[in-house]
C-alpha cells in the first residue's frame, strides 16, 4: 500500500483501491447492499479525485499567469454522460477498465447507469457543449455559464403514435460529477420600483422593494484531452432567500411556510417551460435574467480580487453570449457598472461593448426573441430604463445613416413599436457588443444581406463568421473506436488534438483493404445501434439493410415532413411498380428528435412519421424492404451509437432557413454521406468534400428567393405524377384510418398556408437523389465506401478546435495558458491548513 497514490494516482492499483474505498466509504455498500448504481457513483467519485487534483492546478496556473478568461454564457449544455469522456481526455481509459476488471465488474455495466445530463436539447447546447471540450483542450483558460436544471427539457415517450412528455429527472440519483459551492451564492432581484436620487449633482438610481431569488453556484470540470487543463462549467440553481416561514408553519399554514421556496426554485426547475402562455414566457424571461446576474456578478468579483482599474475589465473578461438568450448581460453589464460601481455611462458602455460577443443562431425572424414591454418592465423595471437608454444613444447615432428613412431607423430600434411594444433582445445584443458573428458562412452572409442589412451599414466591422465544429473526441474517439483505431493505425494519432491532420487519410480510399475494413466496421456499427435500440426502446431493426437517418429537432423548417413524404412515394412505388420493388435496395429509415411541447405541427409530424410506420410494417408486401422507425427520446447517448451507423445522413432544411447544423458534421466524420440542400454548413461540407461525394438537392437560396413570389404548392403537386399520387394517399385518409382528419392541420400548412418551406418544390429533385443513393448502394459499394472515407478525410475543417480557435483569435484575443500535470500529492496537506491561522488571523482568500 505504500507505494499507492489512492486519490491521484493513475495505475490499475490507484484506480481499483481508490473505487473499493469510495464504494465503501462514501456508498456504504457491502454485500448485501450494494447496486450498480452505487457501484458507478464510487467510480465516477473515483475518477473525480483525480480531476479535482489537476483542476486545483489548473486554477492556481491560471491566477497566476493573470490570464485572459473566456466566460461562456448559454441557457443550454448538451453534455451527454461525462464517464468516457473524462476517462478517455484524462489518458486512463485502458487503466480503468483494467481496474474494474480486477474486481469482477465490466466498464460498460456501470457507465451505462450515467443518466444523460439535462442541460440542453439542441444543436445550440451542443455546441456549447463542444466549445467547452475544446476550450480546455486547447488550453484557454475559460468557464461555461448556465443554469442547473433539477429536469431537462422532457423524457420523450411514444404512444400510439404521439409524442408524450414525461419529466427528466436525471438528478434523481444525484450528480457525482459535480460539486455545489455553497459559499459561493448572489441575490437576484425582481419586480419592485426604481427611485432616482439626486446626489453630488447627478442622479442615482436605486432598485427597491423587489422579490429575491438566491442563486448558488453547482461546479462541474471540464477536461481537456490529455488532462493538463482542467476549465468549470458553473452552474446556478435557485434557491429561495427566506426558505422557511417558521411562523406561519406554527400559525398551521404548512402550504404558505414552504411557498417561496417552492416559487424560488421553480427558476430552475425544467429546461424551456412551454411559453405558449404568459406564465411561461415570464418564467423563461427570469431564467434568462437569473442566469446572466449570477454570471456576471461571479465575473466581476473575480476581477474586483485582482484590484485593477475598471478600464481594464475587457482585457481580463472576454464574455460571449450563445444566441440572445444571455443578451440582458448588456442591460445587467450597463446596471453594475453605472449604478453601483458608479461609472459614467459613456465609460461604462465603452466596457460594456468591448467585453461583450454576440453569437447569432437562426435566419428565422419569428425565433429572434422578443419581450413586451409590459412584462419586461414588471420583472426589470431598471433594466428596462436603461434599454431606453440605450436606445435612445443609439437611434441618435444611427439616423445619420438613414436621413429621412424613419423605416430603417424602426428596424434597428431596441423596441419595436408595435402593440404591446417588445424588447427586440438581437438588436440589443448587436448594439451592446464589439462583435456579431454567424456560424457558417452562408449564414453570416444572410445575417449581413437579409437579416441585418441595416446593422451591417452601421457596424460593418462587427460582423464575421465563425462555422461552427464539433470535437472529434467525443463523435469519433469515444463514440466511434473501431473506426478510430483504424484511423490511427493508418495515418497516428495526431489527429485527436489536430483534426486537420485527418485529410492524411485521403489516399487510403484507393486502399482496397483499407475499404474493406472500414465496410467491416460500419456492419459491426449497425449491428451495435440495433442492439441499442433493441435495449432501449423494444424496437427492432435489420442491420443489413441501409440505414438513412434524420436525428434532430423536429421543426417545419428542418422538413421530416419532406423525409417522411418521400417515404411514402416510394412506398407507393414499392405497391405498384413489380420492377422498382425487385430492384429496391432495402432501407431502414430512422428518426429521432423532440417536439417542443406548445409546438403542434411538429408534434404531428411525429405522429405522420409513426402512422407511416405502421402502414409499412403491416404490409407483408413492403416491410421486408422498407421499414421506418421513430426513436423515442433522442439524446447524446442515443447519437453516440446511432451516428456511426448511419449510411446517409439527413440535412434537408430549406436553402436559407438554417443557420449550421452540426449534427452533418458528425455524421461526415463517421463516414456518412450526405443528402442535403445548400443550406447552413451543407455549403462548406460540399466544398470540403467535393460535389462529386455528396448528394445535393434542391433549389439554392436565390432561386427560394426568386420563387417565393410566384409560389403555388398546388402547381408543383400537379406536374408532378408522384407527388400528386402521394397528395391523394394523404387526403384519402389511407394512413390514419379510424383517426379522421388529424393531419388537416399539416395538410392546411402545405396548402391553404402555403407550403411555408417549399416541401413540393424540392420534392422531385429529393425523390430522384434517394434513387441515385440506394442505386449506389446497391450496386457499387467499393464507390460507396470510397466516397465515406473521402468525406472523412475532408471533416477537419469540422473540428470545434479550430472554431475555438477562430474565436480567441478574432473575438476574445485569449491566449493559451499551459499547465503542467501534477502527479504529486506534496500539497495536499498544505492546503488542507487552517487559513486563519497561516495567515496570521485574517482568512484567506
Amino acid at each position: 500500500m505504500a507505494d499507492t497514490h489512492t486519490r491521484y494516482g493513475h495505475t490499475e492499483k490507484d484506480i481499483a483501491q481508490d473505487f473499493a474505498e469510495h464504494l465503501k466509504y462514501s456508498q456504504d455498500a457491502d454485500l448485501y447492499h450494494t447496486t450498480d448504481q452505487n457501484r458507478y457513483t464510487a467510480l465516477a467519485l473515483a475518477i473525480r479525485d483525480r480531476i479535482i487534483h489537476q483542476w486545483g492546478k489548473s486554477r492556481k496556473t491560471q491566477r497566476t499567469q493573470n490570464a485572459r478568461r473566456v466566460y461562456y454564457l448559454s441557457l443550454e449544455f448538451l453534455m451527454g454522460r461525462a464517464m468516457t469522456n473524462n476517462i478517455i481526455n484524462l489518458g486512463l481509459e485502458d487503466e480503468t477498465r483494467q481496474a474494474l476488471s480486477s474486481l469482477g465488474y465490466a466498464y460498460e455495466e456501470l457507465a451505462d447507469q450515467e443518466p444523460d445530463a439535462g442541460l440542453g436539447n439542441g444543436g445550440l447546447g451542443r455546441l456549447a457543449a463542444c466549445f467547452l471540450d475544446s476550450l480546455a483542450t486547447l488550453q484557454i483558460p475559460a468557464y461555461g455559464y448556465g443554469i442547473r436544471y433539477n429536469y431537462g427539457i422532457f423524457r420523450q415517450q411514444i404512444k400510439g403514435g404521439w409524442q408524450v412528455e414525461q419529466p427528466d429527472n436525471w438528478l434523481r440519483d444525484g450528480n457525482p460529477w459535480e460539486l455545489p459551492r455553497p459559499d459561493i451564492v448572489y441575490p437576484v432581484q425582481f419586480g419592485g420600483e426604481v427611485r432616482a436620487i439626486r446626489e453630488a449633482g447627478k442622479d442615482i438610481y436605486r432598485w427597491i422593494g423587489t422579490e429575491t431569488v438566491n442563486g448558488m453556484a453547482y461546479d462541474m470540470p471540464i477536461v481537456g484531452y490529455g488532462g493538463n487543463t482542467i476549465n468549470t462549467l458553473r452552474l446556478w440553481s435557485a434557491k429561495a432567500a427566506n426558505e422557511f416561514n417558521f411562523s406561519e408553519f406554527n400559525d398551521g399554514d404548512y402550504t404558505e411556510a414552504v411557498r417561496s421556496r417552492i416559487q424560488a426554485e421553480t427558476l430552475s426547475q425544467v429546461l424551456y417551460p412551454n411559453d405558449t402562455r404568459y406564465l411561461g414566457k415570464e418564467l423563461r424571461l427570469k431564467q434568462q435574467y437569473f442566469f446572466v446576474a449570477c454570471s456576471l456578478r461571479d465575473i466581476i468579483n473575480r476581477f474586483k480580487r485582482q484590484g485593477a482599474s475598471w478600464d481594464t475589465f475587457p482585457s481580463f473578461a472576454a464574455i460571449q453570449m450563445n444566441d440572445t438568450h444571455p443578451s440582458l448581460a448588456v442591460a445587467e453589464l450597463m446596471r453594475i457598472l453605472v449604478d453601483l460601481e458608479g461609472i459614467e455611462w459613456d465609460a461604462a458602455w465603452e466596457i460594456t461593448q468591448a467585453a461583450l460577443g454576440y453569437t447569432n443562431h437562426t435566419l428565422m425572424p419569428e425565433a429572434l426573441e422578443k419581450w413586451t414591454v409590459p412584462m419586461f418592465q414588471s420583472l426589470l423595471p431598471r433594466h428596462m430604463q436603461i434599454v431606453y437608454e440605450i436606445n435612445y444613444r443609439f437611434l441618435q447615432k444611427a439616423v445619420s445613416f438613414f436621413p429621412m428613412r424613419p423605416d430603417l431607423i424602426g428596424k434597428v430600434s431596441i423596441i419595436e413599436e408595435s402593440n404591446p411594444k417588445q424588447v427586440r433582445m438581437a438588436n440589443l445584443a448587436i448594439v451592446g457588443s464589439h462583435s456579431t458573428n454567424g456560424v457558417a458562412e452562408l449564414h453570416s452572409q444572410l445575417l449581413k444581406s437579409d437579416m441585418f442589412p441595416e446593422f451591417n451599414i452601421i457596424f460593418p466591422e462587427r460582423f464575421n463568421n465563425k462555422t461552427n465544429g464539433i470535437t472529434q473526441r467525443r463523435w469519433l474517439l469515444a463514440a466511434n473506436p473501431a473506426l478510430a483505431s483504424l484511423i490511427t493505425a493508418a495515418i497516428g494519432d495526431r489527429w485527436i488534438r489536430d483534426f486537420s491532420r485527418i485529410s492524411d487519410l485521403a489516399p487510403f480510399a484507393e486502399d482496397a483493404g483499407f475499404r474493406d475494413r472500414f465496410d467491416a466496421i460500419k456492419k459491426q456499427a449497425k449491428i451495435h445501434a440495433a442492439s441499442f435500440l433493441a435495449s432501449d426502446c423494444g424496437a427492432t431493426i435489420n442491420p443489413d439493410t441501409l440505414f438513412d437517418v434524420q436525428i434532430k429537432r423536429i421543426h417545419e423548417y428542418k422538413r421530416q415532413l419532406l423525409n417522411a413524404l418521400n417515404i411514402l412515394a416510394i412506398y407507393v412505388r414499392l405497391k405498384d411498380d413489380p420492377q422498382f420493388r425487385a430492384s429496391f435496395q432495402p432501407t431502414t429509415f430512422l428518426f429521432g428528435g423532440k417536439a417542443a411541447p406548445g409546438y403542434v405541427n411538429a408534434k404531428l409530424i411525429i405522429k405522420f412519421i409513426n402512422n407511416i410506420a405502421t402502414v409499412i410494417q403491416s404490409d407483408s408486401q413492403v416491410s421486408p424492404l422498407l421499414s421506418v422507425l421513430f426513436m423515442p427520446n433522442y439524446r447524446v447517448t442515443m447519437a453516440e451509437s446511432i451516428i456511426p451507423a448511419a449510411n446517409i445522413s439527413e440535412q434537408i432544411s430549406l436553402a436559407g432557413t438554417e443557420a449550421s447544423g452540426t449534427g452533418n458534421m458528425k455524421f461526415m466524420c463517421n463516414g456518412a454521406l450526405t443528402i442535403g440542400t445548400m443550406d447552413g454548413a451543407n455549403v462548406e461540407i460540399a466544398a470540403e468534400a467535393g460535389r462529386d461525394n455528396i448528394f445535393i438537392f434542391g433549389h439554392t437560396e436565390e432561386e427560394i428567393t426568386s420563387l417565393k413570389a410566384t409560389y403555388s404548392p398546388r402547381e408543383w403537386v400537379d406536374k408532378n405524377p408522384l407527388t400528386r399520387h402521394v397528395v391523394e394517399l394523404l387526403d384519402s385518409g389511407y394512413i390514419n384510418v379510424n383517426e379522421p382528419a388529424i393531419f388537416a392541420p399539416l395538410r392546411r400548412s402545405l396548402f391553404e398556408e402555403g407550403d411555408r418551406y417549399m416541401l413540393f418544390a424540392d420534392m422531385g429533385s429529393y425523390v430522384e437523389t434517394h434513387d441515385k443513393v440506394r442505386t449506389l448502394y446497391a450496386e457499387n459499394r467499393t464507390e460507396w465506401n470510397r466516397k465515406a472515407i473521402l468525406n472523412i478525410a475532408a471533416s477537419g475543417k469540422f473540428s470545434s478546435d479550430r472554431t475555438i480557435m477562430e474565436y480567441a483569435q478574432d473575438i476574445w484575443n485569449a491566449k493559451p495558458c499551459p499547465v503542467e500535470l501534477d502527479d504529486s500529492g506534496d500539497t495536499i496537506l498544505k492546503d488542507a491548513g487552517n487559513p486563519v491561522r497561516s495567515s496570521g488571523g485574517k482568512k484567506k482568500k
